[in-house]
């Protein structure tokens, strides 16, 4: 009844509608922009990952990475009802010392697209990615980002070769033509140059310019399946790694390779997994070793590449799959090389919890030894971490880290193990120095 009264008497002086007006625009304010209240300016002081040799190296000491996969970041950003979830993830990731998050930094053509298309983004989710990074500052966490991906999710090069098939400049129907069709190629550079030089809204920093970020991805597992020769994925590299330093030299760069051995290497029937690896147009070593290309970087899925090997036998190859590429950046790159995906799924015939568990530690302990022995082997990235509700993106690998506690023991352990060969680094000061000190 008081309701019903108040707005009689509003709509009687003439009051009611514009003060409804006033309300709607506050609300759009808020939904639009409500992030530029949000305080950013946390004082974080970080500073640009370096290279010297086959190591990382932030403020003069060597920089070894225990880091993790969350892809979801910036479609989450996007939704006001799951931005809150980047901040779990990053908080909690913080208190583990973890120090380096891969995500996506592209949305092609679908749902919260980023690229709507060929040229045209959309504002919404390009500030929805500028809180990713300004979110990521504030907890002290680097950045990869991957700019496409060779796979359909988040459109990837299917959605190039559609917009090119669709405007009627195609030269094929083929995936593998983005890695060759010029028009293609000037959508893409396109969209490196855009994201490159975005000037975040919350903090003020273009992109390249931005520490936060420890590198790029050209992009997500590359596959040139119609070339296995390689030589059409490797022109393609060399020309997009040459674009990027034109534009951003203060970054790091790698490929996002998943490290199998091509046909002209002499390794490919002795460190690849199948046959079939080395006919899939890439090739670790020559994709690897250009210039313009800073670290390279492995994943490690033995469950998905063999169907026929028991958990013991995978974890073995594991293991020598490893080894095998630290001895490369050692001997033949000259560069680290990160392992920027492994995970073990729980769809396995035979899986168990405790192999999980056997298996990142395998992981890790190879990454430790490295460092202790200065090698190549500069850090590793679990795939993936979720947080809490987030069922529908699990894709059988995915862990709610702190929900598992010998999990959780795992990721600490490392990022105590680390601090211990490299030194706290300035960010993890405030987590670990206790934390660790009773493991020491």
């Amino acid at each position: 009844m008081v309701k019903s009264s108040m707005s009689r008497m509003l709509a009687g002086n003439g009051l009611f509608y514009p003060i409804i007006g006033f309300a709607s625009f506050i609300a759009f304010l808020y939904l639009s922009f409500g992030d530029l209240w949000v305080n950013y300016s946390k004082e974080i002081n970080l500073s640009f990952v370096e290279r010297n040799g086959t190591q990382f190296y932030v403020d003069g000491k060597v920089f070894y990475v225990n880091g993790w996969n969350s892809y979801w970041l910036m479609d989450h950003a996007a939704d006001y009802s799951t931005r809150p979830r980047i901040r779990t993830m990053l908080q909690a990731s913080a208190k583990m010392g973890l120090t380096v998050c891969r995500t996506w930094a592209f949305n092609d053509g679908g749902y919260n697209a980023l690229q709507i298309s060929p040229g045209k983004f959309d504002e919404k989710v390009f500030r929805a990615l500028d809180h990713v990074i300004a979110e990521a500052r504030r907890n002290g966490i680097r950045l990869i980002l991957s700019l496409v991906n060779n796979l359909q999710a988040y459109g990837g090069k299917t959605q190039y070769v559609k917009w090119a098939w669709e405007e009627g400049v195609a030269l094929s129907s083929s995936n593998d033509s983005f890695f060759y069709d010029p028009s293609i190629r000037r959508y893409f550079k396109n969209y490196v140059k855009t994201v490159l030089t975005r000037r975040n809204i919350y903090t003020g920093i273009e992109y390249r310019d931005d520490p936060t970020i420890f590198a790029w991805e050209l992009i997500n597992e590359p596959r040139c399946m119609t070339d296995p020769s390689g030589d059409t994925l490797q022109d393609w590299i060399e020309e997009m790694s040459t674009f990027v330093k034109s534009i951003d030299r203060k970054h790091l760069l790698t490929v996002g390779l998943e490290g199998f051995y091509g046909p002209k290497s002499p390794k490919k029937s002795i460190a690849n997994p199948e046959v079939w690896a080395a006919d899939l147009g890439s090739d670790f070593i020559c994709n690897s070793i250009l210039s313009t290309v800073d670290f390279a970087s492995v994943h490690v899925y033995p469950d998905h590449w063999f169907h026929h090997k028991n958990f013991e036998e995978m974890l073995k190859f594991a293991a020598k799959w490893m080894l095998s590429h630290i001895e490369d950046g050692d001997r033949e790159l000259k560069k680290p090389v990160l392992f920027t995906e492994f995970g073990l799924s729980n769809d396995n015939e035979d899986f168990e919890p405790a192999q999980r568990d056997r298996f990142l530690k395998m992981v890790l302990d190879v990454i430790y030894k490295s460092a202790k022995r200065n090698r190549s082997g500069a850090g590793s990235f679990f795939w993936q971490f979720l947080v809490e509700r987030m069922e529908r993106f699990n894709d059988e690998y995915g862990i709610v880290p702190w929900e598992n506690p010998s999990t959780y023991r795992l990721i600490t352990d490392q990022s105590c193990r680390l601090a211990k060969v490299q030194g706290l680094l300035s960010t993890q000061v405030e987590h670990l120095k206790n934390f660790c000190a009773p493991r020491n």
